[in-house]
């Protein structure tokens, strides 16, 4: 699975649980992110912002 936001790969535990999280938008979509991207763009919002 790629993060949406930097399009890199996200890393996956053996029971397919990536490492990182999903962020739902208004339209209940779900988004996979990286940590990386998580820990820059702390708020929902900002991470929201970045993926349109």
């Amino acid at each position: 699975m790629k993060c949406e936001i930097c399009k890199k790969k996200i890393e996956e535990t053996f029971l397919k649980k990536i490492l990182g999280t999903y962020v739902k938008d208004a339209k209940g979509k779900k988004h996979s992110v990286c940590p990386e991207c998580q820990k820059k763009l702390t708020t929902k919002e900002e991470l929201l912002k970045q993926l349109k």
